[in-house]
């Protein structure tokens, strides 16, 4: 997922595929150094990810992986929950695409940091943004 040109990762990675074991790399932001080995994998070969539908599907084309689809039909999500208000909307544009701390968003939003904190709290629980390492958070797909 994130891995610099000299991580302990690449070698993870090198030694998995001399054993003929597939490997998938997370591109991320060109000016992310922690990027820059994922990067450096996609390009010598690694499956490009961007979703877990895309490693399902690499494992099950080759066969490594008996994916068995349910039969009921995914539930109903009531967009009007979904869909969030003009301040969600606003926070998410300040957000961009990579993951950011919540000080820099109080930043570029002027809100407070209550405020922000209970909006990503929101959006979180709507599914339409993810907390990752370092107290950050991200936009999911």
């Amino acid at each position: 997922v994130e891995a610099t040109r000299k991580s302990g990762s690449l070698v993870t990675a090198r030694l998995g595929a001399e054993q003929g074991r597939e490997i998938f790399a997370i591109p991320g932001s060109i000016h992310n150094p922690m990027a820059r080995g994922c990067h450096h994998l996609i390009r010598e070969g690694a499956k490009l990810v961007e979703t877990a539908d895309d490693i399902l599907a690499e494992l099950t084309h080759r066969g490594a992986l008996d994916v068995r689809l349910a039969t009921s039909p995914p539930p109903q999500v009531d967009e009007r929950s979904a869909t969030p208000d003009d301040d969600h909307r606003e926070l998410l544009e300040a957000m961009g695409h990579d993951p950011v701390p919540v000080d820099l968003l109080v930043e570029r939003t002027g809100l407070t940091p209550e405020a922000v904190s209970s909006m990503l709290l929101i959006l979180e629980l709507k599914g339409l943004v993810a907390a990752v390492d370092g107290g950050r958070y991200q936009q999911t797909p």
